[in-house]
């Protein structure tokens, strides 16, 4: 009850009296704590626990990743990655080469670094293909769903792998399987559907170099790749030395240093300084310095402001969610529910999506619940991830920090965010659930 009014709440603080959305959000923790009977202070204490936590999270990495994405617009090498991804796929083909990229991102890297990393791809084929911006949004963030929710080694899909004791190269294998029809709908047959949504991104998310070839000496498309990609790189190192390095090497602690999203960043925006900060106009002996990058990229950096505060007041309001106890009362309803051990899972992280917004949380808490149950019914642990996993993405709202990442970068109102964003995470959960049962009857 408490949940449902909060909501009704946000949605008429947004909607009718058109608050904006970091005050409309901190006004809702504080009703939806207050509502369920906390204690001021202790109120106000989970209400600073959620910013804070969300911000130390998120600052360096999105900081870190809008450096480098208007570093690689400013320099050009945004134009030559897309190009040739365009080049060999053609123009028609733009959401496809989005796709997989994001899903080349989206194994490494959690879903807020790979989205600031592959939010300037988006608006740059939007700008060479003359598409609209909405449908290719969703091209990119699908595969960082899927990701998130089917394959190790991303960190998310690990986490529950590790908690259920499943074999992470099957929960792999099993969620490739599970995951590339869901991605060929959600990633190239749904973004169809929004070809006339209407999106207002901030203009200086959007602001490219005005760089013809002719001007620029622009970098080539193996370099440009590689520093956007490095993040990915290291990610995937460290993501690999876990696995096949004794917890007891020493270099173990330096390759998952490297391989930390803010310090991947942190490299490739460093590596970017050196190699992209060269380039020549071909009429002047200038070139992009290192202080015109940074100048340009403080442009950038001054409009990511509001994302962060939005992003930060979501956190609090999942953070009182939590402190309620609403996640928990949430839980307890499916304690004694008869019901397929796979549905069992994705039920009660659906549930607990809904309720406090975080995948990542609604993840571990369900493989908490259904542990017991699986091991009690032999259920296959790897296929019990992937339900859990596509339950945890299910439904995505007001309380879910994606959420309001995706309709602040991309401009879109409320009702279209629920349109895009809501329904793709919604298709990717309820597609993933019917794959995996279909699985569970193969193997």
């Amino acid at each position: 009850m408490v949940l449902l009014l909060s909501i009704s709440v946000l949605l008429l603080l947004i909607l009718t009296v058109r608050l904006s959305a970091f005050t409309a959000l901190v006004i809702t923790s504080l009703f939806a704590g207050l509502a369920a009977g906390m204690a001021p202070m202790d109120l106000v204490r989970s209400v600073q626990t959620g910013l804070g936590n969300t911000l130390g999270g998120l600052t360096l990495v999105l900081s870190l990743g809008i450096i480098l994405g208007s570093m690689l617009s400013e320099t050009g090498a945004i134009r030559v990655i897309s190009s040739r991804l365009l080049g060999i796929l053609g123009q028609k083909n733009a959401g496809t080469a989005l796709m997989l990229t994001g899903f080349v991102v989206g194994l490494a890297l959690f879903y807020n670094a790979g989205f600031v990393v592959l939010a300037p791809l988006v608006f740059s084929v939007a700008a060479q293909t003359r598409l609209p911006i909405a449908p290719l949004a969703i091209s990119m963030a699908a595969p960082l769903s899927v990701t998130h929710g089917f394959l190790p080694p991303h960190p998310g899909a690990t986490a529950v792998a590790n908690a259920l004791g499943a074999d992470p190269g099957k929960t792999l294998l099993w969620g490739l399987a599970a995951g590339i029809p869901v991605l060929a709908v959600t990633a190239l047959v749904m973004p169809r559907l929004l070809r006339n949504m209407k999106a207002n991104p901030p203009a200086s998310f959007t602001q490219a170099a005005e760089i013809t070839d002719a001007g620029l000496a622009i970098p080539g498309f193996a370099k440009s790749m590689l520093i956007a990609l490095l993040p990915v790189l290291l990610m995937a190192v460290s993501s690999a030395a876990v696995f096949l390095m004794d917890t007891g090497n020493p270099a173990l602690e330096w390759i998952r240093f490297a391989g930390d999203p803010g310090n991947s960043l942190l490299a490739a925006v460093l590596c970017g300084l050196i190699f992209l900060g060269s380039n020549r106009f071909q009429n002047s002996s200038d070139r992009l310095s290192t202080s015109q990058i940074f100048e340009k990229s403080g442009v950038a950096l001054g409009a990511a402001s509001s994302l962060l505060l939005v992003t930060a007041a979501g956190g609090a309001f999942k953070q009182v969610l939590t402190d309620s106890g609403a996640g928990n009362t949430v839980a307890e309803l499916f304690s004694g529910v008869n019901a397929p051990p796979l549905l069992l899972g994705w039920a009660i992280a659906t549930t607990l999506r809904i309720a406090i917004g975080s995948a990542t949380i609604a993840g571990m808490t369900a493989a908490g619940i259904a542990l017991p149950v699986m091991q009690s019914t032999g259920t296959s642990p790897e296929l019990m991830t992937l339900a859990i996993g596509a339950g945890s993405l299910m439904c995505s709202h007001l309380n879910d920090t994606g959420f309001w990442m995706f309709r602040e970068w991309f401009g879109l109102s409320l009702k279209d965010t629920f349109r895009s964003w809501t329904l793709m995470e919604t298709l990717v959960g309820t597609l993933g659930i019917v794959t995996v049962l279909i699985l569970d009857t193969l193997i």
